[in-house]
């Protein structure tokens, strides 16, 4: 993006991370989500038994069950990241510096993706060694040798969590309050989680070819929605809640969102 300056990106996203670790129900949801998946993962390796070839649900299920984990986290997160601080009336004095509207989106959004990544990944290390330690020899060794599963939590994971980040951005965007903005954030997860649904029960095999695919489609749309939120965001109408209009002799008015 032109006239993109990584330093205002970068102070963005600190000052939204310091805020998040001020905020108890951040903190709360950061934190007790990814622990909610770790332990339906553990009783699901536990439970569950592979088939005398060494197949069954355990290689897909309980692994692929985590990666809902980056699509339901950084929703709620990043839907109350700009009308949150509408809300709270801190908002406008970041909006009267020289911040350029991708920066400012594009750093929120940096806020939410990093603890996203490193819990994410945290919660996966935890699950195999949780599986390498106490699960059945027969089952540890059908979740280790999956390797397009093992493949697609490190690959989509990111993916996932751009999605439920953008989509929640532009809610965040274009919602008058927080708990609308997360409602239509959560919805619009949908998909996010029907995807990992079908590869949990074996409608999409995730081979490597497969999660190449569906990895470049879900960067393209990432991607695409982010763009759509920078053009979305209105200085005006998140400070004074209106949008400006054209009078029919030229000049200007005002109108609700």
């Amino acid at each position: 993006m032109m006239g993109l300056d990584g330093a205002r990106v970068r102070a963005v996203a600190r000052k939204d991370l310091q805020d998040f670790r001020r905020k108890r129900t951040i903190v709360l949801s950061m934190s007790l989500i990814p622990l909610t998946y770790l332990i339906v993962a553990m009783v699901l390796i536990t439970v569950l038994s592979v088939t005398k070839n060494g197949s069954g649900p355990i290689p897909t299920v309980p692994l692929l069950y985590l990666l809902l984990n980056p699509v339901m986290m950084p929703a709620i997160v990043a839907s109350y990241s700009v009308v949150g601080e509408r809300e709270q009336g801190t908002l406008e004095p970041l909006l009267s510096t020289p911040l350029r509207q991708q920066e400012l989106i594009l750093g929120k959004a940096a806020a939410v993706m990093l603890p996203t990544i490193v819990l994410s990944y945290a919660v996966y290390a935890l699950f195999l060694a949780f599986v390498a330690l106490f699960a059945k020899s027969a089952s540890a060794s059908a979740v280790f040798h999956d390797g397009p599963a093992l493949v697609s939590l490190v690959i989509f994971t990111p993916l996932l969590a751009g999605w439920s980040i953008a989509v929640g951005m532009a809610a965040s965007v274009r919602a008058n309050e927080a708990r609308v903005a997360q409602q239509v954030a959560t919805l619009s997860s949908f998909p996010a989680i029907a995807i990992v649904v079908f590869m949990m029960i074996g409608l999409i095999h995730p081979h490597f070819l497969v999660a190449l695919e569906f990895a470049v489609g879900l960067a393209l749309l990432d991607a695409l929605i982010l763009r759509l939120t920078i053009q979305m965001f209105n200085r005006e109408r998140l400070i004074v809640g209106t949008v400006p209009t054209r009078k029919p002799g030229g000049g200007m008015m005002s109108s609700n969102p």
